[in-house]
């Protein structure tokens, strides 16, 4: 099992059943993926969620449409069972308004077979009268049933907390983000190589290791389940993943567009660096800009690589302007290097693998505190945030916290007043001052008085300390008095006593 990724919980059911109402519920505090991101109008079936402190993706399985080839039956039991494939947790829901149907009853029946936690919810109970026909689903011999108003969020906290203690404990902290002043754990880098199906992954991998790893096929989606392959990158131990899934191609058909994406967000999790492989002859599409987008909030270091350049019809075949456009469409990763390559052929693969070199670099980079803050000051004296509450920003000092990804903690008297625009234009002209290609950078704003107040904190402390030592040293001292005073005095009574 990889451990380094998001739990996931998979929600399966009829059409109509309320599973995107619950979705958008889960993921309402957590954006969804590419929620407020240019570039992205597909629905959006895959989101990052939490609930109390835990962190895990959630998938919504809705959305299909049956049609004379595909039976609704045929379909709901084919939905389920690729949400089996991919899930930790698995939360079944079913419609209380519109009662029980046989079409529940054949995934009940499917669900019993699974060997993963399944819960069973009834979805739009939100009245007495109506958590009276939850009667009619234990009739399915289940153990407990959930009565749920999705819309409205009532018995969603017990749900949940159940379904969130249900996640592999093993799963705890997978995929989380290293907290500040917290340094990740030595060891080797991890490069995710990522893309849509049919677009070279496994063809890319092979190249870079120098021989066939991956079973490489026309048809998409064709590839073995992931493997971690070590490989050396300019000297450094770097581990390899590769995008898990050959399947039987009875089953792609209808899947791939859909849950290829949760293979690659897996990918994405596994790895520091990501190569992100774009159809040249294609261009940017939507799932694109979803998986990078993920890649992008996990904090992951990018390199966009322009596969089957060899293919781009000769006339369109202009580097620059093709970048150009990659970065319209991908506006919120144009910090990333573009690389145009065939790996087929390896032609720019060395190219890719200097660029791969400078992010990981740059990814796990340590800024000298002195180069840091004069770059800084020059930044905001160049440009100085906007006055807040008719009073001006001052920028103090800053620090770097961590990295992979790069973070650094800045001081300011008023940290309600660096807006999310001029956080951008901080970040835009610090990757350029200090040289961070490819890396997401994180910034905290923290008010002087935090600082102040540990500083407070930690003097009040020792005060407390030196006035609690002062005191037991008079203690004892008066405690030694006695002793010498009384010592003599005891040994008289003792000795009448013993002349007695």
């Amino acid at each position: 099992m990889n451990l380094n990724r998001l739990p996931v919980l998979a929600l399966v059911g009829r059409p109509n059943v309320g599973k995107s109402t619950l979705f958008n519920r889960l993921v309402r505090q957590r954006s969804a993926i590419v929620h407020d991101l240019p570039g992205v109008t597909r629905d959006r079936n895959y989101g990052e969620a939490e609930w109390y402190g835990r962190k895990f993706l959630a998938i919504d399985t809705g959305g299909f449409e049956p049609d004379s080839d595909a039976p609704l039956k045929k379909q709901v039991q084919q939905q389920t069972r690729l949400a089996i494939e991919e899930a930790d947790v698995i939360l079944f829901l079913c419609d209380g308004k519109g009662g029980l149907n046989p079409l529940d009853r054949d995934a009940v029946q499917l669900l019993r077979k699974v060997d993963k936690p399944v819960f069973f919810a009834v979805n739009k109970v939100d009245t007495q009268a109506k958590t009276a026909g939850l009667y009619e689903f234990y009739g399915l011999g289940l153990e407990e049933v959930f009565p749920l108003s999705a819309e409205h969020g009532l018995g969603l906290s017990e749900l949940m907390e159940r379904v969130v203690a249900a996640f592999p404990a093993e799963l705890k902290n997978g995929g989380a983000e290293t907290a500040d002043g917290e340094e990740p754990q030595a060891r080797p880098l991890s490069l995710a190589v990522v893309g849509r199906p049919n677009v070279g992954k496994s063809t890319l991998v092979n190249r870079l290791l120098g021989y066939e790893r991956s079973v490489v096929d026309a048809a998409p989606g064709t590839t073995r389940d992931a493997l971690d392959s070590p490989f050396s990158l300019d000297g450094e131990q770097t581990i390899l993943v590769d995008t898990a899934g050959i399947r039987r191609k009875a089953r792609i058909a209808d899947r791939v567009e859909r849950y290829s994406v949760i293979r690659s967000l897996g990918s994405v999790d596994r790895g520091d660096l990501v190569i992100y492989l774009l159809d040249g002859p294609e261009g940017v599409t939507s799932q694109d800009a979803q998986i990078l987008a993920y890649a992008f909030q996990r904090g992951k270091g990018l390199i966009l690589a322009v596969n089957k350049w060899d293919q781009v019809p000769l006339e369109q075949r202009d580097a620059r302007k093709y970048r150009e456009e990659v970065y319209y469409k991908l506006a919120f990763v144009d910090f990333a290097p573009v690389v145009f390559i065939s790996a087929l052929t390896g032609r720019g693969v060395p190219k890719l693998t200097a660029a791969v070199k400078s992010v990981a670099d740059s990814h796990q980079r340590r800024i000298q505190t002195s180069a840091l803050n004069q770059a800084l000051r020059a930044i905001f004296a160049r440009n100085a945030p906007p006055l807040w509450r008719d009073k001006p920003v001052k920028f103090f000092y800053a620090t770097q916290t961590g990295s992979r990804p790069p973070r650094f903690t800045l001081f300011v008297n008023t940290p309600e007043g660096i807006s999310a625009s001029y956080e951008r234009y901080l970040i835009h002209h610090l990757r350029q001052a200090v040289n961070l290609e490819g890396t997401p950078i994180k910034l905290v704003m923290r008010g002087r008085r935090d600082e102040e107040a540990g500083s407070s904190s930690r003097s009040r402390s020792s005060r407390a300390r030196g006035r609690r030592q002062e005191t037991r040293g008079r203690r004892q001292e008066a405690a030694g008095s006695r002793r010498h005073t009384a010592g003599p005095s005891t040994g008289l009574r003792a000795g009448r006593r013993k002349k007695r």
